[in-house]
């Protein structure tokens, strides 16, 4: 099997079970940005995360890849199965154990620090993109995931508390934002 299609060249792709639509279809923003998020996943855990962070991530890795499969396949009879609520409510529990061992937030906090928190913060934008890009696709598709939009809210909260674990972990404090007065 050769990697290359051809089928590209036109600006049209295969969706799963269907068949092809423009590349900047709705649908191919949606699991395109989920798979962009991934991929900035793996980036921030190819950096040196605490080992008890390595199987979370890989887990959330595999979901995504699932939503991806789920959000590029149009017709529902021919879905894998995907999301659960027990994946939003094991993500949920995530957020609250990372939560209940740092300090409390006072401010809003600048998105930088470690190589890692700046990686888990670049992967939270990145995920806030493919969830505006999932509800573009509710909008135009009754038929497509909820549950996937559900799990996007979450996992950017999760990559937030991640990034500010990874920066106290490494020693550092948050860096607080403060408005600037005399403008």
């Amino acid at each position: 099997m050769k990697i290359y299609t051809k089928v590209g060249d036109r600006g049209q792709t295969a969706l799963f079970g269907a068949g092809k639509v423009s590349k900047d279809h709705v649908r191919v923003e949606a699991y395109g940005s989920v798979d962009e998020l991934n991929a900035t996943l793996a980036v921030a855990r190819a950096h040196e995360a605490y080992e008890p962070w390595l199987a979370p991530l890989e887990r959330i890795m595999g979901l995504l890849f699932a939503l991806g499969a789920e959000l590029a396949t149009p017709e529902a009879s021919k879905r894998l199965a995907s999301l659960e609520d027990a994946d939003i409510a094991w993500i949920e529990s995530e957020i609250d154990t990372m939560d209940a061992e740092l300090p409390p937030l006072k401010n809003f906090i600048l998105p930088m620090g470690t190589p890692l928190c700046a990686s888990l913060h670049l992967a939270r934008c990145v995920c806030r993109r493919a969830e505006r890009r999932v509800v573009s696709l509710l909008n135009t598709d009754a038929e497509a995931t909820v549950l996937g939009l559900i799990f996007l809210n979450r996992l950017s909260d999760f990559l937030f508390v991640l990034a500010r674990a990874a920066q106290h972990k490494a020693g550092f404090e948050d860096i607080p934002w403060y408005p600037r007065k005399n403008l």
